[in-house]
């Protein structure tokens, strides 16, 4: 075995269904003293029709103001009071809720998360608070350079379609919503055919398989969701003045999904460009040009698509030259790699993979993702060989692959002389 392989694992946790289609996994991990716990939907933002948009992270936030006959604070005074910690999140494609704890909450745990999916007071009053508490993280990420640009850039490669709307929506569209109407909504988007229960770290099978029964078995099915419809990269230019002291770029391209077989060239080639300090990016246009302080590349995948980026932060003066840079390692990735500059980018993949994996809730997400993706969890020594298996011609031909499609989303958002980097990327990437 080479210094890089990980130590063998016990084979991948079963995945059991309960009659309503509640699906349920256990990762058990020796010697831990805690528990994580994740209830994961299968659905989000990208479910949304343009008139509720940002209703599924409205609805994330209203269940936590009361559930079970449990007020706002009891909620998470109980939780605290074994240790642990309670959260959640709303993605495009999921909605997870989470509970840390010392390894003897997990039942409390378990009551307190079905409590919030299945039982929460919808209070009119709570709603309408809640909406001012989310129009103010609107008004924040708004004011905050490094969200706005990412979401200028989302909306240009999927303008039109749910996946380029901001996942917090609106103030306009989440006032619309009121008690009835937000919780049919939830019905529909935690519908138990949706639903993962996931427990990982100091957890056994049959505690954590009784304790769904108890708290999920008797979960009626909620309305049917329209199915997401397959999302299209449209690409275009979101060049926004603003006075900052630095321009800040993304720069997108139409890349693959997680289930398509090129996933892990798409994880590698994001590694190669930009994925560290030996990285081409960073050494270029840090190291070798000094045109920013931070540089990075990374890939962005959904069900049936993706996105492979670069973001950078630098003087306006220098952005359209950065940008051209970008543009340049990117193509340069259609000459195939050397062995070495390969076999770094695999050891930096698998070694964050692996590293994840000695979390107890990175381990529960990741499962609830894998059954929500695959219908099964993935065993690591697998997951390694995927990564092992990929060649420099792969990546040369994800590469073309990409670059065929000649279309790319890119936000640019600074002082004025920044802007011209937008036109400059696609000029230096296309012709």
């Amino acid at each position: 075995m080479s210094a890089l392989s990980p130590r063998p694992e016990a084979a991948p946790p079963r995945v059991h269904t309960l009659a309503n289609g509640v699906r349920v996994v256990c990762d058990p991990m020796p010697g831990l003293q805690t528990v994580a716990l994740s209830v994961v939907a299968g659905h989000g933002a990208r479910f949304e029709d343009e008139a509720r948009s940002g209703w599924s992270h409205l609805l994330e936030h209203m269940v936590f103001k009361g559930a079970g006959g449990r007020s706002a604070r009891e909620i998470v005074e109980v939780i605290e009071a074994e240790g642990g910690n309670i959260n959640a999140a709303t993605g495009y494609e999921r909605t997870s809720f989470q509970v840390r704890a010392l390894k003897d909450g997990l039942d409390l745990g378990s009551a307190v998360l079905a409590d919030l999916v299945q039982r929460p007071h919808m209070d009119a009053d709570d709603l309408a608070r809640e909406k001012q508490v989310v129009a103010q993280e609107i008004a924040e990420a708004a004011d905050a350079p490094d969200d706005l640009v990412f979401e200028l850039a989302q909306g240009a490669a999927y303008d039109g379609q749910p996946l380029g709307r901001p996942i917090l929506g609106t103030p306009e569209t989440i006032g619309r919503a009121d008690p009835d109407t937000l919780n049919a909504w939830r019905a529909a988007l935690y519908d138990p055919q949706a639903l993962v229960v996931s427990a990982a770290g100091a957890v056994d099978e049959d505690e954590v398989l009784r304790l769904a029964e108890r708290d999920y078995g008797h979960a009626a099915p909620g309305p049917a969701l329209t199915t997401a419809d397959a999302a299209v990269f449209v690409g275009g230019e979101r060049p926004t003045a603003k006075r900052l002291e630095q321009a800040n770029l993304v720069l997108l391209l139409p890349a693959v999904g997680v289930r398509d077989p090129d996933y892990f060239a798409l994880r590698l080639l994001a590694e190669i460009l930009g994925g560290g300090m030996a990285s081409r990016l960073f050494q270029e246009a840090r190291e070798k040009r000094g045109l920013a302080y931070a540089i990075d590349a990374y890939s962005e995948t959904y069900a049936d698509a993706g996105v492979l980026g670069v973001f950078a932060g630098c003087a306006a003066v220098d952005a359209e030259q950065l940008a051209q840079v970008a543009a340049g390692e990117i193509a340069g990735m259609t000459k195939p790699v050397d062995d070495a500059e390969l076999a770094r980018a695999k050891a930096q993949l698998k070694g964050s993979m692996f590293m994840g994996r000695e979390s107890a809730l990175a381990r529960a997400e990741q499962a609830a993702g894998q059954v929500l993706l695959f219908g099964r969890t993935l065993d690591p020594q697998e997951v390694a060989a995927d990564v092992d298996i990929v060649s420099a011609a792969d990546l040369v031909r994800l590469t073309e692959r990409i670059l065929d499609t000649r279309r790319a989303a890119v936000a640019v958002l600074g002082p004025k002389p920044s802007l011209k980097a937008a036109p400059a990327f696609e000029r230096a990437l296309f012709g």
